[in-house]
């Protein structure tokens, strides 16, 4: 991890309008928490519904999104990549590292909201708080990996994006049986039903299938990402 990377990375992320906008994603999924916890219906389904449909699945791919792809996309946009390109860094290096910033940065603006607002609905009974964290932890790292390849691989990093959380992730994958098993959502899921009681969040993909899918969608984007990093390097230098 290279600490200059580090740094104007998070600079980056962090700066003007991105920043705030980053910070609606845990701020409403704090208020929806808050006005919710004040209801008198079904506690259990509402924390479902709202650490698991609105959390994991709408507002954590919109996050892991802003975050994957401003780690990287906008330096490539404007042209300022040609400078860190130009450092003695192995291309690896700076995915990793960008990488990295990505996924804290995610995990700090979702899975603790997701621990609070899972405690201030539900407490610790069945595990559900828990589950959902540590559900997001990892769904949060295939994310942002996901979307900063996606951020090195084409100018419309956004839109794509934006497809695959929205169409893929919200509809395909929730209604679609077939195509849960390619949901990192779905993977989340798992994860959230086995951290917590038996019975307490329905799931429809093993576990022993979510895990490996969530690692190696993490570890292969990272490296696809890297090799396209290093195309552009020639690219350029052809050019």
């Amino acid at each position: 991890m290279n600490p200059t990377v580090a740094r104007l990375t998070l600079r980056g992320l962090l700066g003007r309008r991105r920043g705030i906008l980053l910070l609606v994603v845990p701020a409403l999924l704090l208020l929806v928490s808050a006005i919710a916890s004040g209801s008198s219906g079904d506690k259990h389904d509402l924390t479902v519904k709202i650490l698991g449909q609105l959390g994991l699945g709408t507002l954590l791919p919109i996050l892991g999104l802003v975050v994957g792809t401003g780690a990287i996309a906008t330096e490539i946009d404007d042209g300022s990549i040609v400078y860190l390109l130009a450092k003695p860094l192995p291309r690896w290096k700076i995915v990793t590292t960008k990488l990295a910033v990505a996924v804290t940065t995610t995990w700090v603006l979702s899975a603790i909201p997701t621990l609070l607002c899972g405690l201030m609905l539900y407490g610790t009974e069945d595990g559900l708080a828990l589950g959902y964290t540590v559900a997001v932890l990892l769904a949060g790292a295939a994310y942002s990996a996901l979307f900063l390849l996606l951020g090195v691989a084409t100018r419309h990093a956004v839109v794509a994006g934006l497809a695959y959380a929205l169409v893929w992730e919200a509809l395909v994958g929730n209604f679609v049986n077939g195509a849960r098993t390619l949901s990192i959502q779905q993977w989340g899921l798992s994860v959230a039903g086995t951290v917590a009681a038996d019975g307490a969040i329905t799931t429809y993909v093993a576990l022993g299938v979510a895990v490996p899918l969530l690692l190696a969608v993490t570890a292969g984007a990272t490296v696809l990402a890297s090799v396209k990093l290093a195309g552009l390097t020639l690219a350029a230098e052809e050019s």
